[in-house]
């Protein structure tokens, strides 16, 4: 690597707000104002699910409902990058990349780790318990088991009552 090209920092994303809180988090305390020339490059990746695997219908049907289902994921999906891109810019960050990659968030993010050779991936935690982590699977332990570098999980304060 040469001296001036800086190590890539990979960022997920969901529409979660513990997904927006890691992001904010990343940004807050990697990406101070007060240190412009950042060591890292920036990119955003959402995993986008495919509407197969949303609807889960199979049979008569299905072939109608598949596209209402896609246009959904996409305007939710815009929704999220410009949620990202509007975060970025109000706390001065603009060298950032946001992708899209339709599939499976674990799958989305290592791969993504491994297309931009990153040193860093930072991914937000549910806080599940045991039980929903066995039955849902978890992104972020997933990621930290199969991801080829350092993989920061960041999360969420709970609300003070």
């Amino acid at each position: 690597m040469a001296a001036s090209e800086k190590q890539v920092m990979v960022v997920g994303v969901d529409e979660s707000d513990y997904g927006v809180h890691a992001l904010e988090w990343t940004i807050d305390h990697l990406f101070a104002p007060s240190m412009p020339d950042y060591p890292f490059k920036l990119i955003v990746v959402h995993a986008r699910p495919s509407a197969a695997s949303t609807a889960g219908l199979v049979g008569p049907g299905a072939a109608e409902v598949f596209p209402i289902v896609d246009a959904d994921l996409k305007r939710s999906a815009a929704r999220l990058v410009q949620k990202a891109k509007d975060l970025c810019a109000s706390k001065s960050v603009h060298d950032v990349t946001i992708e899209v990659v339709e599939g499976d968030a674990r799958n989305v993010l290592c791969d993504a780790v491994e297309k931009h050779n990153a040193s860093i991936l930072v991914v937000g935690s549910h806080g599940y318990g045991a039980i929903k982590r066995a039955v849902l699977g978890s992104v972020s332990d997933y990621c930290a088991h199969h991801a080829h570098c350092t993989v920061m999980i960041v999360k969420k304060p709970k609300a003070k009552h």
